[in-house]
């Protein structure tokens, strides 16, 4: 065939140049995602107090209230090992854990065993229920958290009730002692509890929420008056800020891997973005199915066109569709030889009869060969191509 076409049919990978193109926004995207975060990193690493440090004057620290603390004669020490803390523990000594999460379980279970006898009172901020049962046993916390922070007292202790309203509304505590001080409820679970020991000289109180204690808040509600009367009871207030790299009384159990130490937030929002990639790696993705007609700024040779559709066909092992487009294409130029419609080209019962008729052949080995099932193999098709071509050669024979 020497005719020119100016539609054809294209199918070819994309190049090197094409995948980077259509990857390079993905690409730079996570590339400002990156520096975005070691520039927080480094940021945030340049700080040398950090949220819930009496020695930070930013607005999640809480110098305020150790200022507070020193002008009535309380003298506040920070820790950072479990050692120190449980060294520190005494009567005339309240002792403040401000992350109790971040303890290992042998920690925990350490630090209730130093401060359990020590008649002093301990402060537990914000414990959850990670690390709550084990340094007061018998208090439970509720896996969901207050809805409202600021909340009334609703209790007889009289710090509560001196303070009034404050902002204690966090993690929510339930407990089977019967002595045990219920304040600032939030859905008739208690945000602040007090538990008094055995001999009622010391105590230990688990606070639902550090804001009471930052410098943001501290001038807000009652925050400043519960601050105060809690952590200023005795002399000696000792500052605990457990660190990940305090190794003290570590055991096998406490061995975490590195995903173990990633906050919750960090793995669902990297399975976000896997979904998201996954998306939108199927939006993108080349669609299987026939090949589009598509206009070319140049005319290509007739036969340039069917080789590189052959070409195709064999690369994928297409023989069915080659087959079928040889088949469809004899009946199409057959039909007005033998007086039927092009629109009954495909139809055997209109075209295979009128086919006999001017052939004086076997309609049978007709049907079989416009209407077959597809080659085998190669060299089938190739013979089926011969034969078409053949019998549309005896059908124009005059």
């Amino acid at each position: 065939m020497t005719t020119e076409a100016t539609l054809t049919s294209t199918s070819a990978s994309p190049t090197a140049r094409q995948v980077w193109t259509r990857a390079r926004g993905i690409a730079l995207a996570l590339v400002v995602l990156l520096a975005g975060a070691i520039a927080i990193a480094v940021i945030r690493s340049d700080a040398r107090h950090g949220e819930l440090d009496p020695r930070s004057a930013d607005p999640y620290g809480s110098r305020a209230v150790a200022e507070l603390l020193a002008d009535r004669g309380v003298d506040t020490r920070v820790v950072t090992t479990l050692d120190e803390a449980a060294a520190a523990a005494g009567p005339d000594t309240t002792l403040l854990v401000a992350v109790p999460d971040l303890l290992t379980p042998s920690q925990q279970t350490r630090l209730h065993n130093a401060f359990a006898e020590s008649h002093g009172r301990t402060v537990l901020v914000a414990s959850g229920s990670a690390s709550i049962e084990r340094l007061a046993p018998g208090v439970t916390a509720d896996p969901a958290t207050s809805l409202d922070s600021t909340l009334a007292p609703d209790c007889a202790l009289p710090a509560a009730r001196r303070a009034g309203t404050a902002d204690t509304g966090g993690v929510r505590y339930s407990t089977t002692h019967l002595g045990a001080d219920a304040c600032y409820p939030s859905e008739r679970l208690a945000t602040l509890l007090r538990l008094p020991d055995k001999r009622g000289d010391g105590d230990t109180i688990a606070l639902g929420a550090p804001d009471i204690l930052l410098n943001d808040h501290l001038d807000e509600h009652g925050n400043a008056s519960l601050a105060l009367q809690l952590l200023g009871s005795r002399p000696h207030l000792v500052w605990y800020l457990p660190s990940l790299s305090d190794t003290s009384a570590t055991g096998p159990d406490d061995e975490r891997s590195f995903f173990d130490l990633l906050p919750p937030g960090w793995l669902w929002g990297t399975l976000q973005l896997f979904i998201a990639a996954a998306l939108a790696a199927l939006w993108r993705a080349r669609r299987l199915g026939p090949l589009v007609p598509e206009r070319l700024p140049v005319a290509i040779r007739a036969s340039e066109t069917a080789e590189g559709r052959a070409r195709l066909y064999r690369k994928t092992d297409a023989r069915d569709r080659a087959a079928d487009a040889l088949r469809s294409t004899t009946r199409t130029r057959l039909a007005p030889l033998t007086g039927v419609p092009v629109t009954q080209a495909h139809t055997p019962e209109a075209l295979l009869p009128a086919l006999s008729a001017h052939l004086h052949g076997n309609g049978q080995d007709l049907h079989a060969l416009l209407f077959g099932p597809p080659p085998s193999d190669d060299a089938a098709l190739i013979a089926l191509a011969d034969r078409l071509d053949a019998l549309e050669r005896e059908v124009r024979r005059p």
